[in-house]
């Protein structure tokens, strides 16, 4: 018997394809969650920031949904929350080396360890197998990162949801647009590669 990958079932995503005996699958899932993680604080290092607003550009959604999709739902989760909590707690690896809960960026933070969930839900659907369906996933994904950090942020500086939208959102359309288009191409052609698509 081979120990090469799995072929892929439904409900795979690309982190189930990793070769792994059954009493080591603590472990790996443990090191993507970890890793996830990690890949996330690194990402959220690339800020470019918005003149007018208190958020910046970074890497850090893109890595949370491409986290999702290639982890599935729970180690998604696992993963956004180990890099809320450790962040909230002091680790300086929130978008240019902040950290800590009193930030006016933080629901985006939250929306993305929702976003990751949902994402990793729908790849476990094949919402990541074709350019059509992965565009679909970063859509949703995005959507429930602004619908939980746009209203975050008005809360936390007291501005309208106009002024709010109008900072935390409308600056980044075109940007988001762009990771998803990477996504559109990488997820899909990573399935293609393994030669696993269902």
């Amino acid at each position: 018997m081979s120990t090469a990958a799995a072929p892929a079932r439904s409900g795979a995503v690309l982190a189930d394809l990793l070769p792994a005996a059954a009493r080591h699958r603590y472990a790996v899932d443990a090191a993507l969650v970890l890793g996830g993680a990690a890949l996330t604080g690194i990402a959220a290092q690339i800020a470019v920031p918005v003149p007018g607003s208190p958020v910046p550009v970074t890497g850090q959604t893109f890595a949370a949904l491409l986290i999702g999709t290639s982890l599935g739902a729970r180690r998604g989760f696992l993963s956004l929350a180990v890099y809320a909590v450790v962040g909230m707690a002091g680790m300086p690896w929130f978008a240019g080396g902040a950290s800590g809960y009193a930030m006016p960026s933080l629901g985006y933070i939250l929306g993305m360890l929702l976003a990751a969930t949902a994402v990793g839900a729908l790849a476990r659907r094949g919402g990541d197998r074709s350019v059509l369906r992965t565009a679909g996933t970063m859509a949703v994904g995005s959507v429930i990162i602004y619908a939980v950090g746009v209203p975050y942020l008005a809360l936390a500086t007291g501005m309208s949801l106009s002024a709010a939208v109008a900072a935390g959102l409308t600056p980044f359309l075109i940007g988001d647009a762009l990771k998803a288009a990477l996504a559109m191409g990488v997820l899909p052609a990573a399935w293609k590669l393994l030669g696993r698509r269902d």
